[in-house]
């Protein structure tokens, strides 16, 4: 019954769940758990493994993993591209031209100027009997080293029923006199979904990026890859990308568990409602910044700080174990607006 039942609907008969947070300094994470069963960590394991800090794994509420284990933990008959794909994440393909989205240990650094985003401090990780708060401090440096701007990240982990809630807010404050990231694709909050998630994919497909590396995504068997997007404006499938929407909701079938995995963006963001550059083989991206690149050029944005200016990204992830219906997240939207 409850699967059928708006989110509004759902608060009113299902408990908010007690969150722990769990600081493992040793193992560079920390852990949350809902309702006393894992649902992510917050992982910052050095620029030696990753170049930014992520969320990884994630579960759903029956505990199923929704991201994809590659690189870190393979499965099989997964795919192998874009290593940097790990997690959830947030980052962006041009700050002073240098690259902090496709920087991993697989690319040559001497070809082009990545940026990474050094983890410098937990503020504060502090459970509770109806949601988790962890706050978080990064440094984005370029190839040289030189800081950019500086990340305070707030995560606000919240469950109920089978519903699991991630709230982001990421403010940048720029170091530099100025700080260009210029309108380009790869951008900026983001999951890598596991392969039941992707859209079924009838032909090979060639990716890439700024600088003209490529990446072949090959024709996979299709047996038990289950996904779909759909937006708030009823758009569906791959044509979701490049188009605004105020929320983009994937949904798709792990063995028998229905799952939607559903991103909503906030009115005060730069660029709101933005665009999406949600994928078929399992990048799902919201990119406020990107205009020029997913419009075809009809608006331009060319978003710059001044130093000591700052902007705030604030991202609402929705992870169930049911297919989301639209007006559950415009609950959850129009819920999420409301908030700072």
């Amino acid at each position: 019954m409850l699967a059928t039942l708006s989110f509004t609907a759902l608060a009113s008969v299902a408990s908010a769940q007690k969150v722990d947070l769990i600081r493992n300094e040793q193992e560079k994470k920390v852990d949350v758990k809902i309702d006393g069963k894992p649902f992510t960590s917050y992982y910052y394991p050095g620029e030696s493994v990753l170049k930014k800090a992520v969320l990884y794994p994630v579960h759903t509420a029956k505990g199923t993993v929704i991201t994809r284990g590659w690189p870190l933990d393979p499965r099989a008959g997964e795919r192998v591209d874009h290593p940097h794909h790990v997690g959830i994440w947030l980052n962006y393909e041009d700050v002073n031209g240098n690259d902090y989205w496709n920087n991993s240990n697989a690319v040559d650094h001497a070809k082009r100027a990545y940026g990474t985003i050094l983890h410098t401090g937990i503020t504060s990780a502090k459970g509770g009997k109806d949601k988790g708060e962890l706050t978080v401090t990064a440094d984005w440096v370029d190839k040289n080293g030189t800081l950019t701007l500086k990340e305070v990240t707030k995560y606000t982990f919240s469950g109920k029923g089978d519903h699991r809630l991630i709230d982001r807010s990421t403010t940048l404050t720029a170091v530099l006199d100025e700080v260009a990231m210029p309108d380009i694709k790869d951008g900026m909050y983001a999951i890598r979904v596991a392969r039941e998630l992707e859209l079924p994919s009838n032909k090979p497909e060639i990716f890439t990026d700024a600088s003209g590396i490529a990446t072949k995504v090959p024709v996979m068997n299709n047996e038990g890859i289950t996904g779909n997007y759909r937006n708030s404006n009823g758009i569906e499938g791959e044509a979701v990308w490049g188009k605004r929407a105020i929320w983009c909701n994937l949904t798709g079938k792990i063995k028998d568990e229905n799952i939607s995995v559903a991103i909503i963006d906030h009115p005060k963001n730069v660029g709101y409602p933005a665009y999406w550059h949600a994928r078929g083989y399992g990048l799902f991206a919201v990119n406020p910044l990107g205009m020029k690149a997913l419009s075809d050029g009809k608006e331009v944005l060319n978003f710059k700080l001044k130093k000591g200016e700052s902007t705030t990204f604030r991202y609402r992830m929705v992870i169930a174990s049911e297919h989301l219906k639209d007006a559950t997240l415009n609950d959850l939207a129009a819920a999420y607006a409301k908030t700072e």
